[in-house]
């Protein structure tokens, strides 16, 4: 099949509408549903995250996309009791005593990263989707998946989903696209080699802080942060943990509301496991988009939409107790740990100030601002280590 004509392109009103290859047969075969345009964009996109953190890390990847950005990207480490509370990884159809399989723990790690912004996600998965992963997608608000295989269980599971019409595409695992590639804006063509820049730890070597040591975990976690912008609209910030993104600040006009917007995510996904949301009494029968909205709310200065006289009684049985600003900030200061990745250089210190805010102890970075000085003090400040990469990871 060279070509698959879609229903329209972006919106209703752009047709007609195809995906096609100007040589050769396209790499995919649609196993169900119906496709559109976005979804193709998300689901290309998508698979070469989860693909590149697969190559690069020797782990089982995924990635939940929305609108031609990751909401969340990860490994496949084993999930602790903690991370299975807060991702809600039981309600996937294993019980609490049985291991998921890495596959499904990678995607339960992307899906949890910001379960709110990845509400209608397109699922992406390195390796063959196994009855596990096909579990944990079924319950959860998605339009699709791609995948180099599924097995027959998993592709029986998925095609439940939605009424029979959820999207399943598969992706022949040795594609490699031609070298150069085009699109055409405004009726001009324009024309440039493909990304094919490799993230390694050698972008690491070069660390210009006082503070000089990169554990092996941090090293995998900057990797895994910089291949993740390579596949985000910039400019763009990652901040990432324990093998996955815990946020992702994307097309952002400037450097401080990326990292302000990946940090306030990471923020959100560290108060997640405050004590208090742990605890939250939710009504039994509630859908789990309203459930995650409300603890979106709950952990916000906008709490009192959710804990209002005649809000809390459609989502919790009796009214929770608030979670103070100053609670707040006081669990957020135990934060640690974290490792930042950005896109381009950060052309002024109080970026590293934002990120410290949120745990950050480990940085990588392209360099080369005018202000490096600057932005190195800053991390010496508070004990940061940073590497300067000398690559730019620009995705329009």
């Amino acid at each position: 099949m060279t070509e698959l004509e879609l229903k329209y392109g972006c919106n209703p009103n752009q047709k007609p509408a195809r995906i096609f290859m100007e040589s050769g047969e396209l790499p995919i075969t649609v196993l169900n549903g119906k496709p559109g345009y976005i979804n193709f964009l998300d689901a290309f996109n998508a698979y070469q995250l989860a693909r590149e953190l697969h190559l690069s890390t020797g782990l089982p990847s995924a990635a939940s996309f929305k609108h031609v950005s990751p909401a969340g990207a990860a490994v496949g480490l084993p999930l602790t009791d903690l991370e299975r509370a807060i991702y809600f990884a039981p309600d996937g159809g294993a019980s609490d005593s049985v291991e998921l399989s890495p596959l499904a723990s990678a995607y339960v790690r992307a899906r949890g990263a910001d379960r709110v912004s990845s509400y209608g996600d397109w699922v992406a998965l390195s390796d063959v989707c196994d009855e596990d992963t096909a579990r944990v997608i079924l319950p959860e608000v998605s339009d699709g998946v791609i995948a180099p295989k599924y097995t027959d269980k998993a592709l029986e599971i998925l095609k439940t989903k939605r009424k029979g019409g959820y999207n399943i595409v598969q992706i022949d695992k040795d594609y490699e696209p031609q070298p150069l590639e085009r699109r055409t804006v405004y009726g001009v063509t324009f024309e440039q080699n493909r990304n094919n820049q490799r993230i390694i730890a050698d972008l690491l070597q070069n660390v210009v802080t006082a503070s000089r040591d990169i554990p092996a975990a941090a090293a995998r976690d900057l990797l895994i942060a910089l291949i993740t912008l390579k596949y985000t609209q910039s400019n763009s910030v990652a901040y990432v943990r324990d093998g996955g993104a815990i946020g992702i600040g994307a097309g952002q006009q400037s450097r401080i509301h990326c990292t302000r917007l990946a940090g306030s995510k990471a923020d959100n996904w560290f108060l997640r496991q405050h004590e208090k949301v742990l605890s939250l009494p939710f009504l039994p029968d509630i859908a789990r988009p309203a459930r995650d909205n409300a603890i979106d709310l709950y952990i916000s200065d906008d709490a009192d939409d959710v804990l209002s006289d005649g809000a809390w009684q459609a989502v919790f049985t009796s009214r929770p107790e608030p979670l103070t600003r100053e609670e707040r900030r006081a669990w957020l200061d135990t934060m640690t740990g974290v490792s930042l990745g950005s896109d381009a250089f950060f052309p002024f210190g109080d970026n590293v100030e934002r990120a410290h805010r949120s745990g950050v102890k480990y940085i990588a970075q392209p360099g080369g601002s005018i202000r490096d000085d600057n932005v190195i003090a800053a991390c010496d400040k508070h004990g940061i280590a940073m590497a300067f990469t000398g690559v730019r990871l620009f995705h329009h």
